[in-house]
């Protein structure tokens, strides 16, 4: 793989600022961001007076502890625009999340934000070593999903050519990275898995490709996935955080020459790791849920918003920004089995380390007799005839031995366990109700 570690002069200044000078600028956009939601969003204004505070009285960032959270609930139930802290008029785009039960979450923006967006993206892309001038492949899906158009606005805004594929097609999408040679591709890591599928299917090596960078973001993905998908392609894979509430992609991302961690773009967002069960704020390096609070959005300012992503925070390495660990789970898709805590990205860990299978898997959640039950759904790898009985006895001990829970594994055909063209369905709760 190049080396692709970016010309520290290109940096912005402040990724490599002092603590000192990172906290001084929190702290003032943070007392703005705390006035202009209490002054401008009545939600905000009846929840600080319920919890009796106000604005003034964040002196230091500590003080930020005392202020209400935000939930995605909080969203819904202000739908369609309640949030908006500025007029209809000024607002130039809304993102939707799809959302899985009941309304989705609206998130407006002005064209500061958009424009800060894209900055945060493009500062992004170089952390992942991209430059200026590259061919950058968008497979995100485009629309109200904030990835197609967060990947794009940035990739212009860094000076690249864009071409803007968005999500399936499978066949279309490789043909195009033989056609065009981009160097950067950005898109869900489950569907770069499909997209390998399918150099293979077309007989084409991938190492030969012209991909040096990819950045993989939109669902948790783990360091195995990385390992195979740079041995793979012969590329780098790099990490990117965001969601649509807060901002979109872009919020946090991994540095090319450590991919130790995302750095959090703490110029604009305020992490924090709280206890999921008492929402009290946990020191640095210490595991929890994370929560973001907006230093300059205009158009819709969150406070203390829980992501229900799991991670902790570290401090900097290749930037000064602190570091959020890869997101191992969500507190709230979290599977509890039998009191064992299990995350998806933990089977997931033990399929790509299992020889003869294939890194698509899904989990299944059932009632057997009185207890709840996981059925792992995996598949052969393409050309392996045999083996499959011994696959399914390795991975049950590896999910046994580390993740500490006995489970069914069903090995399928390839191509059995079923694909996405972006976010990959990985649990499917089939658990008898009531």
């Amino acid at each position: 793989m190049k080396d692709l570690t970016p010309d520290r002069s290109t940096l912005d200044p402040i990724e490599i600022a002092s603590r000192d000078e990172i906290e001084a600028l929190q702290l003032e956009r943070l007392k703005w961001s705390l006035r202009h939601a209490y002054d401008n969003v009545p939600m905000y204004r009846k929840r600080f007076e319920a919890h009796g505070v106000h604005p003034d009285d964040l002196k230091s960032l500590s003080d930020l502890a005392k202020f209400p959270f935000t939930v995605k609930a909080d969203l819904r139930d202000s739908y369609p625009f309640g949030l908006f802290a500025v007029p209809r008029e000024r607002i130039a785009r809304v993102h939707a999340s799809s959302g899985t039960t009941g309304k989705p979450t609206v998130v407006g923006y002005t064209q500061q934000d958009i424009d800060n967006w894209a900055l945060l993206v493009a500062r992004s892309m170089r952390a992942s070593g991209t430059r200026p001038g590259d061919v950058v492949h968008v497979a995100y899906g485009y629309g109200l999903f904030t990835g197609g158009l967060g990947a794009h606005y940035g990739a212009e805004k860094m000076g690249c050519t864009v071409v803007p594929v968005s999500g399936g097609m499978t066949p279309r999408q490789v043909m195009l990275i033989s056609d065009f040679r981009p160097t950067t591709i950005m898109v869900t890591p489950s569907y770069m898995l499909n997209i390998l599928e399918q150099f293979h299917r077309q007989g084409i090596d991938p190492r030969e490709s012209s991909l040096e960078v990819g950045i993989f973001g939109a669902e948790p993905w783990t360091n195995a996935m990385r390992e195979e998908v740079e041995r793979a392609f012969d590329m780098h894979a790099v990490d990117i955080y965001g969601l649509s509430e807060v901002m979109g992609p872009g919020v946090s991302n991994e540095c090319v020459e450590t991919k130790d961690g995302l750095h959090v773009w703490e110029d604009h967002f305020y992490p924090e790791i709280v206890d999921p069960k008492t929402g009290v704020p946990v020191p640095d390096g210490e595991m929890g849920e994370l929560v973001f609070t907006t230093l300059t959005k205009e158009g819709m300012p969150l406070v203390r918003y829980r992501t229900r992503d799991m991670s902790r925070l570290l401090p900097g390495t290749a930037r000064s920004m602190r570091r959020m660990e890869k997101i191992t789970g969500r507190s709230d898709d979290m599977i509890i089995l039998r009191g064992v805590n299990v995350f998806p990205t933990q089977i997931e860990e033990q399929v790509l380390a299992t020889d003869g299978l294939a890194a698509h898997f899904q989990l299944n959640l059932y009632t057997k007799g009185h207890m709840d039950a996981l059925k792992v759904h995996v598949e052969a790898e393409i050309g392996d005839s045999g083996g499959r009985a011994e696959a399914k006895r390795a991975l049950a001990e590896r999910i046994k031995g580390v993740v500490g829970v006995t489970v069914e594994i069903e090995v399928g055909d390839p191509g059995s366990v079923p694909r996405s063209e972006g976010k990959a369905v990985r649990v499917v709760d089939s658990r008898t109700k009531g």
